[in-house]
């Protein structure tokens, strides 16, 4: 039951934090991100805008509902590795120390899953 509890804290917090404080922002900038955003995987600027927005935004909020949890923290791993060894790579630990932070969240959820108070648990009882 505790460990349920937490892990529903968890993907909560780092559901809605990720969404708001970073995916929404892309999302609703789109267009005017999407010429000068980082291209740091050679596909272009707005194509991997879309996958920043594709996983800060619906992967976030997939994570909250805990709906295919592990799947959808794979991209959000991937997103906050980016960020953490690629476009803050050349950065003080302290600029990048929040992306790290959310690698170990997104990393524990790929192992654990969403736990019994998810839409996950729902669906592999059917």
């Amino acid at each position: 039951m505790k460990l349920n509890l937490g892990l529903l804290i968890l993907r909560i917090f780092a559901g809605l934090t990720m969404l708001m404080g970073h995916g929404w922002g892309k999302l609703t900038n789109f267009s005017t991100l999407s010429a000068k955003f980082p291209d740091v995987i050679g596909l272009g600027s707005q194509v991997s805008l879309s996958l920043a927005v594709f996983s800060e935004v619906f992967c976030a909020a997939f994570l909250v509902l805990g709906l295919l949890t592990r799947w959808v923290s794979i991209p959000l791993f991937i997103t906050m590795a980016v960020a953490f060894f690629i476009v803050h790579g050349a950065d003080p630990f302290k600029s990048k120390e929040l992306a790290f932070m959310y690698m170990g969240i997104y990393g524990a959820l790929i192992c654990t899953g969403g736990g019994d108070f998810s839409i996950d648990r729902f669906i592999k009882k059917a």
